[in-house]
């Protein structure tokens, strides 16, 4: 049997790891929010007093000791670091703005990556980051860049941070998101960017459902295509 990849790429605050939940919950996919292995190794790093800007060495040298483990529960995915389940406390700003910089040390992007391919082999998959389908799964079924304005994308994670009782502002949080971008954009290994063969999926306005069925109407397409 064909297992079907679909890789969502796109800049911070697309809604990309909130859509492919929600889209491979409904579909029977596995979805793998890569998204979220990143920030996990970057809460390592903060939690071992290790400044991943200058001590990039010291971070190389323990890569081994970061096991990072995703698992599906009743209550939904639930991320584990080094056996501690920690997935609300990896969307917090400071673990977002390690990510952005964990995310450029091409030794830590390797280690994550192998895991990655691997659990795309054996299933179908929908799995989301900013370099999907350009180097993590070159070859996915459908690629999708999943984007919206820095306006739409910074008040949208406002809101989530707000909701879960997280103080900030909105300035900030749009600063940390330009940051993000360029940060992202910028990098020398595998940057974000639109693959050649990606369709391009704007959000800017929509709601959350309205997004969800936009991306399902493009995966079930595909899958009609390829006779699945």
């Amino acid at each position: 049997m064909k297992h079907i990849n679909i890789a969502i790429d796109g800049p911070a605050g697309a809604g990309k790891s909130t859509i492919s939940k929600i889209v491979a919950g409904e579909l029977g996919f596995v979805y793998i929010d890569t998204g979220a292995m990143y920030r996990a190794a970057a809460l390592y790093a903060i939690e071992h007093g290790i400044d991943i800007k200058h001590e990039k060495d010291k971070l190389i040298e323990n890569l081994d000791s970061i096991e990072i483990d995703i698992k599906h529960t009743e209550n939904g995915q639930k991320i584990y670091l080094c056996g501690k389940e920690v997935t609300e406390r990896i969307r917090e700003a400071d673990v977002s703005i390690g990510a952005s910089d964990i995310a450029v040390i091409p030794e830590v992007r390797l280690k994550l990556v192998e895991l990655q391919r691997t659990l795309a082999r054996g299933n179908h998959v929908i799995m989301d980051g900013r370099d999907i389908g350009t180097y993590v799964l070159p070859d996915a079924d459908l690629k999708i860049f999943l984007t919206a304005s820095l306006e739409d994308r910074a008040m949208r994670r406002y809101e989530e941070l707000k909701q879960k009782g997280i103080d900030c502002e909105f300035e900030s949080v749009k600063k940390d998101m330009a940051y993000r971008d360029k940060n992202d954009s910028e990098r020398e290994f595998a940057p974000l960017k639109m693959a050649e063969d990606a369709t391009l999926a704007d959000t800017t306005g929509n709601t959350l459902e309205q997004s969800v069925e936009m991306i399902k109407e493009m995966i079930k397409t595909k899958m009609e295509q390829l006779g699945v």
